[in-house]
């Protein structure tokens, strides 16, 4: 009898243990849950960190960037050789990229800072790889769209249409923004895929100006 009370008494305490384990493993877990949530609440958009090759490389870096013609909001054909002798910033990006939408009023303060310098951007429109040639329809509406957010967001330099098209060229876009900065003589020095800081930004305008 005595030896029968033993053994249920160790049981019940090893029960008791392993239920206290439970518990205090499932207290963590909540307190962990919560913390991630109260972090989530709190998150924020960090940009890449510049030093990052894998966002920095491209095959394009140190070669001619590769010519186009596409049309700006007005309909009127543009080419990158119209900009022969200026230095470029060529700006992939889309109206629903968050990113794009951060880097935006940097790029507008920029370009006005440079420009005098012989700087200039050229914003290409890269949302419409699920409208056809043919689509006058989703075009329109495309264009509209793009108009509006070049207003809201009072962007002084051109802004070109349908950039999906000439997207192989550049090496394809694996992430949104993605911008080649090119020197007076039209050679890209530099890439980035995804954002980068303003300061990287501008250090790359300058390596593009040769200052």
């Amino acid at each position: 009898m005595k030896r029968n009370t033993l053994v249920l008494g160790i049981t019940l305490l090893i029960l008791a243990a392993l239920a206290w384990a439970g518990w205090a493993n499932w207290e963590y877990r909540k307190q962990a849950a919560e913390k991630m949530l109260a972090n989530a609440g709190h998150a924020e958009l960090v940009p890449a960190e510049p030093a990052d090759s894998m966002y920095t490389s491209s095959k394009l870096i140190g070669k001619p960037a590769p010519d186009f013609s596409l049309q700006d909001l007005s309909g009127k054909k543009v080419t990158l050789a119209d900009y022969k002798g200026k230095a470029l910033l060529i700006n992939f990006w889309a109206t629903w990229c968050a990113p794009c939408k951060l880097e935006t009023p940097w790029l507008v303060d920029l370009r006005n800072q440079y420009a005098p310098k012989g700087f200039e951007i050229l914003g290409i429109d890269s949302e419409g790889d699920d409208l056809k040639a043919g689509d006058k329809e989703g075009w329109t509406r495309n264009k509209a769209e793009v108009a509006r957010f070049v207003k809201q967001e009072h962007m002084p330099y051109p802004v070109l249409i349908d950039g999906d098209s000439i997207a192989t060229s550049y090496g394809g876009l694996e992430a949104m923004p993605t911008s080649f900065w090119v020197d007076r003589s039209g050679k890209v020095v530099a890439a980035q895929m995804g954002i980068t800081s303003k300061d990287d930004m501008e250090a790359k305008i300058r390596k593009a100006l040769g200052d």
